[in-house]
């Protein structure tokens, strides 16, 4: 039995005694420095960028970086943990915190040159810096291949032009790998990673969406106007762009199944407690049936989304393929961050609709999940295509 424990990932995982420390940090950062300040940011959306640093300082935000680039060096289940925990109070810090570790450092981590490791990891992991990642484009989400931002050879440099939407820390970043096209359209080896410094000529921010939700997550778009980046600057080959965004998203979607998971896990906290606090009828509204059950349910879901998630941690650590399992995790993760924030919002009654009291904020927070990093539906066609194989 202790080889098919040792390679199966299904056991159970124990928690270690990282995971219990990030957690226990988390807490006691996030009861001081987030959650007095967290309704103001949602309401002005001001992206916090001091908070970020401060982060960076705890080794946050640079959770898979090894040591040698400045990097804390932990593994996938910790950082599943540090996302989870940052979530569990506010979605909007854990998104910007997923975001900068898994996309941009995580593609400079897995693909760049030893000489852009050096010159950038260490400034991203310890937060000096500010990263992007920009993939999307206006009319481009699921259909990334058909994107029209543009990188065109001119010597030792190319000349970028377009737009990229939808890009976390789009104006704040410091330093963003974007993903243009220099082959045909449609064609999966015709786009090509730069990285390219804030303050580049023809490199700008456009437009901060006015959002629903993660309103302290700064997005807005990106903007290309002739804008020259030298050679150096590639990640990898040319034409290696998209089938390295793609394997960068398999890692990013661990990261919203985190997101969606401290999300469920902060809605369920929140409507347990009011449930024992709030009195109808004489008792406490915890003593009747039609809530229990809603908590039952609500802590199952919760339970099932830490499994998935950390079984999909479990299989990248030791490096193999998550395809399948991370579509899984972050599928069923981000729904049920909506489904228990839809109900912490019913039991809270009519309070849970005002801003006064927490549910709101869950329930608003909690629909990016669903379409950030791949939709439901994009995951459902990835875990279908998976089995059907």
């Amino acid at each position: 039995m202790e080889a098919l424990t040792a390679e199966n990932p299904m056991t159970g995982f124990e928690e270690n005694e990282n995971q219990k420390m990030i957690a226990q940090m988390i807490r006691d950062f996030g009861e001081k420095e987030i959650r007095p300040k967290m309704m103001e940011w949602d309401e002005s959306q001001e992206f916090p960028v001091d908070l970020f640093k401060k982060l960076g300082e705890l080794g946050l935000m640079g959770v898979l970086v090894p040591q040698e680039y400045g990097g804390s060096g932990f593994g996938y289940h910790e950082y599943v943990t540090a996302i989870a925990e940052l979530s569990r109070i506010d979605g909007s810090i854990g998104l910007s915190m997923a975001a900068h570790n898994s996309l941009c450092t995580g593609h400079i981590l897995q693909f760049a040159s030893e000489e852009q490791k050096q010159k950038y990891l260490p400034k991203l992991a310890t937060a000096e810096w500010i990263g992007a990642w920009g993939l999307t484009e206006p009319n481009t989400g699921s259909d990334a291949g058909n994107m029209r931002t543009v990188a065109e050879k001119d010597g030792d440099h190319y000349v970028l032009n377009g737009a990229k939407n939808f890009i976390t820390h789009g104006k704040s970043g410091n330093v963003a790998v974007v993903i243009a096209r220099t082959g045909a359209v449609g064609d999966s080896h015709g786009m090509t990673a730069f990285i390219i410094e804030k303050g580049t000529p023809g490199f700008s921010a456009g437009r901060k969406e006015n959002k629903l939700g993660m309103r302290a997550s700064e997005t807005t778009e990106l903007i290309f106007d002739n804008c020259r980046v030298h050679k150096d600057n590639v990640i990898g080959q040319e034409g290696e762009g998209f089938v390295q965004a793609l394997k960068v998203l398999d890692g990013g979607r661990i990261s919203i199944a985190a997101l969606g998971l401290g999300i469920a896990q902060g809605a369920l906290d929140v409507a347990l407690q009011y449930s024992k606090e709030r009195h109808q009828f004489n008792q406490p509204i915890s003593n009747f049936q039609g809530i229990s059950f809603k908590l039952a349910d609500m802590a199952t879901k919760v339970e099932a989304a830490k499994l998935l998630t950390h079984q999909a941690a479990d299989l990248k650590n030791k490096g193999k393929s998550v395809n399948k399992e991370s579509a899984m995790a972050k599928y069923y993760a981000s729904e049920v961050a909506v489904e228990n924030a839809t109900d912490a919002v019913q039991i809270f009654g009519g309070y849970g609709y005002t801003k006064d009291y927490p549910a709101e904020k869950f329930y608003r927070d909690s629909k990016l999940c669903t379409i950030g990093e791949g939709t439901s539906e994009i995951q459902k066609l990835v875990i279908s295509r998976a089995i059907l194989k």
